[in-house]
């Protein structure tokens, strides 16, 4: 029989009632041994039955949902295997509904609570679903729950994402945890900003020795290690790879390369991707493009781009967002100009914002304000915060005072919650010498409840990451955007950078000839930067 053209989950809200059997004639009465007989058979038919529309199901996932109603239209009774089977189908298409009519199906039977895989498949299509209190309900019916049941809901929690403290009480409450468990605790951790919590997490899997990490775990803790600018954390957990013989595939070696390259030491990301061999994916290579363009290796990304191109690998939107930063920061309009031409001519690549803000930023940076003036007239969407904050920062740079002016109450506008329109607008009021225009978007400012993020830099120590904050050679007072006319005063409040307060603590707790890597929350400004260069001659050290 060909399966009906309508699921049963579209037509109904509760599960299609299965057809009527045809009703026999008046027979006579038959014996009871033959109606034992006949039963058994009948039993063993519908097993039969359930067990073939199960493999079915099996071989065709997809048409998990479609065979189970057209196995209930046959008149059988499902088992629990095609039960299963059918909620993974659930979960994996994300349907509440269907989800909700199989439990109800499944609770009359009495099969949630006697059978554990379909009470575990229940909880996992309704994690999956967002339907976290249901899943919860159904977990907790059961005293027999498996492995999978539990790291089901885990999950649940952790897509969540707000609730911390569910989260990690029922990590706690687990009676045994595996690879997908702590897996799951540490990707929350990373995707929520709390790295420091996902090392201290990756520490106690280890002491735990209830599992040992696999290529997922690594990836999670290289990343947490990478926000966090802990070199020598990286480089232990890729001597952990190494020694335990994991294998770098793509994803791994593209983390340890970013690590690398947001730590500072990119020749360590370049040992990553020459050893990356054929598992050496785009994104493998896009990694090192960006490394590069972040660490100011402009002509060496341009360089490796060139060389990716002779591969015959095919760049796309990353690619290009890379190379053309890297144009942007190493100053090479005219080559920033042909990529951008070549991305949608050769590529067939249309730009989109970020592409555009690149070239806006190329623009800026070379004091080419018309051309990034243009850039935002033809491009077909908005500027957005990012590129609006590029054009102030050059403005700024390059003292045009009244396109500043104007960008930065375009940003305010775009971005009217965001400190950093605020205050890159008051400093160039402040540049301009119109305290009163300082005073105005402070107010607005603080009439918005809209508040700055204090400075903060750290520097790392023995492994251990030591941070800095603000309170608050001849020092460039032009840095100090305040109605301030005594230069003692201003030079006082730049020493208290914390970049400069960093180095200082790197210079006087390492050995000489240490380099000293700072990490920071903001950008540097134009004072730190100059004393930073100064600092690194004078002591003969590589600050990063």
């Amino acid at each position: 029989m060909p399966p009906p053209t309508v699921p049963f989950f579209l037509t109904s809200t509760t599960l299609a009632t299965t057809t009527k059997k045809p009703q026999p004639q008046a027979q006579p009465p038959t014996p009871p041994c033959d109606a034992e007989a006949q039963a058994s058979a009948s039993t063993s038919h519908a097993s039969a039955a359930s067990a073939s529309y199960a493999a079915r199901m099996r071989l065709n996932p997809h048409l998990a949902l479609p065979l189970f109603d057209h196995l209930l239209r046959s008149g059988a009774d499902p088992d629990p295997a095609a039960l299963a089977l059918a909620l993974a189908c659930c979960a994996r298409g994300r349907d509440r509904a269907a989800a909700a009519q199989l439990h109800a199906h499944a609770a009359k039977r009495g099969i949630v609570a006697s059978h554990r895989r379909v009470r575990g498949r229940l909880v996992h299509a309704y994690a999956v679903c967002g339907m976290l209190p249901h899943a919860r309900r159904v977990f907790d019916g059961g005293t027999d729950n498996d492995m999978f049941a539990w790291n089901c809901l885990l999950r649940g929690y952790a897509q969540e994402g707000g609730d911390a403290d569910a989260l990690c009480d029922f990590f706690a409450r687990m009676p045994f945890r595996d690879s997908i468990s702590w897996n799951t605790v540490l990707s929350w951790c990373v995707a929520n900003g709390e790295y420091d919590e996902a090392i201290a997490v990756f520490r106690e899997m280890l002491a735990s020795q209830e599992c040992q990490p696999d290529r997922v775990t690594l990836v999670s803790v290289v990343s947490a290690i990478a926000y966090l600018g802990a070199l020598a954390l990286g480089l232990w957990a890729h001597a952990y790879v190494i020694r335990k013989g994991v294998e770098v595939e793509e994803k791994l070696s593209s983390a340890l390369i970013n690590m690398y390259s947001k730590c500072g030491f990119i020749e360590g990301a370049v040992y990553v991707f020459e050893n990356a061999g054929e598992k050496m994916s785009l994104d493998t290579w896009n990694a090192m493009l960006a490394g590069f363009t972040a660490n100011g290796c402009s002509a060496r990304a341009l360089e490796l781009f060139t060389r990716m191109e002779s591969k015959g690998l095919v760049p796309n939107k990353i690619t290009f967002n890379s190379v053309l930063n890297a144009c942007s920061h190493g100053g090479f309009v005219q080559e920033g100009i042909r990529h951008f031409k070549r991305m949608f001519k050769v590529y067939g690549i249309e730009p989109d914002i970020a592409h555009y803000g690149c070239m806006v930023d190329l623009f800026s940076r070379a004091g080419m304000f018309e051309k990034a003036e243009e850039i935002i007239q033809i491009m077909p969407m908005e500027p957005d915060a990012s590129m609006l904050k590029a054009l102030l920062a050059a403005c700024r740079t390059h003292k045009n005072l009244e396109l500043g002016k104007k960008a930065g109450h375009r940003l305010i506008e775009a971005a009217p919650n965001d400190h950093a329109g605020y205050v890159l607008l008051s400093n160039i009021y402040a540049l301009d010498g119109n305290w009163g225009g300082v005073h105005k978007v402070r107010k607005l400012m603080l009439d918005r409840g809209v508040l700055k993020i204090p400075g903060s830099s750290s520097v790392e120590l023995n492994g251990i990451c030591q941070q800095l904050k603000n309170t608050g050679f001849t020092p460039d007072t032009s840095q100090v955007l305040l109605d301030i006319d005594d230069e003692d005063v201003k030079e006082s409040s730049l020493a208290l950078h914390s970049k400069k307060l960093a180095i200082a603590f790197g210079l006087t707790s390492t050995a000489p000839g240490t380099p000293i890597r700072v990490v920071n929350n903001l950008r540097i400004c134009g004072d730190c930067h100059n004393a930073i260069k100064l600092l690194s001659e004078i002591y003969g050290r590589s600050i990063i």
